[in-house]
Parts: C-alpha cells; sequence; structure tokens
C-alpha cells in the first residue's frame, strides 16, 4: 500500500547533504532514473543483439546480462517511488542508436556516467529526509552501475571515467 506523501522540505546538513529536497521533488527525481533504468534495459537488449564482429562477441554477452540487471533496478526504483507516494513513470528516456559499435558503447558509457553521478546525488537527498533504507537500494543499484561503467570503458579501451562532482569531493 502507498504512503501519503507530505510536502515536508528537508534543509542541508553541509556541503555532502546534498539539495534541499522534498518528497514530492524526490518521487520526481527518481521518476527520471526510472525513464534512464527503462532506457537502459532498451539500449542493453538492442546492443547486445546488433553488436557484430568477434572483437564485441565478450561485451555483447555482457550486455545482455546488463539488461537484465538494469530491469532489477527498474523494479527497486519502481517499488520505491510507490513507497513514497508516488506513481511510477512509464515513459523511457530516448535511446541513442547507431551501426557502428564503438559508437553504441559510448553511447552506453555516457549513459552510465550520467546515472552514477545522479544515483550519488540521490543517496545524499534520501538520507538528508531521513530515507535510510532507500538510500541503501540506492548504494546496491550503484554498485552494479559503477560495473557496467567498468565493463564498457574496459570494451573501449578507455580508462574508466571519474564522475565525481567537485563538491563531492573530501
Amino acid at each position: 500500500m502507498a504512503r501519503q506523501r507530505t510536502g515536508a522540505t528537508v534543509g542541508r546538513d553541509g556541503p555532502a547533504a546534498g539539495p534541499t529536497v522534498s518528497r514530492e521533488q524526490l518521487i520526481d527525481l527518481l521518476n527520471e532514473d526510472l525513464a534512464r533504468e527503462y532506457q537502459a534495459v532498451i539500449a542493453y537488449v538492442v546492443y547486445s543483439q546488433v553488436l557484430k564482429g568477434a572483437e564485441y562477441m565478450h561485451i555483447a554477452q555482457e550486455l545482455e546480462t546488463h539488461a537484465q540487471e538494469e530491469l532489477a533496478h527498474a523494479l527497486t526504483v519502481a517499488k520505491q517511488i510507490d513507497y513514497l507516494g508516488g506513481q511510477p513513470t512509464v515513459e523511457p528516456k530516448s535511446v541513442k542508436t547507431s551501426k557502428d559499435p564503438k559508437a553504441m558503447l559510448e553511447f552506453d558509457l555516457q549513459a552510465e556516467n550520467e546515472t552514477i553521478r545522479n544515483y550519488r546525488e540521490r543517496v545524499r537527498q534520501c538520507e538528508a529526509i531521513g530515507e535510510y533504507a532507500l538510500a541503501e537500494q540506492i548504494r546496491e543499484i550503484l554498485v552494479q552501475e559503477q560495473e557496467h561503467q567498468i565493463d564498457l570503458a574496459t570494451a573501449l579501451g578507455w580508462e574508466v571515467p571519474d564522475v565525481t562532482r567537485p563538491e563531492e569531493r573530501a
């Protein structure tokens, strides 16, 4: 059963706490995250099947696994939106496509980088309003998102991007 939303806004506990966020704003932000998870599922399903070339066979198999993990993330985020009293979105963010395998992997890596930055912020926002269990759920998702980032950067032959924002640095 969904819980009643409140209009309470929580102040900052310092720079690491993140911006002020209400439960309604958190629901909206989580719905953006959910739309990104849908995007990832679609992208990974498609890319895993259309990547061609011997050098991409290993990452293509890995992308199938990523698709399953992203679906699990979507279910977790949707459940938490419902818990907060919101309605989970049904609209994915748009998916970039290309016939170039390298471009597809770059699109995925860019999306993972954005997702990691957003989920780090979401953890801080959840903790600022006392939603510690939700913050833990997002931390678990973050672990897999960072693994996806590593897999994609490795497949591209790149260093893993540092997506830490300046304000997050100690």
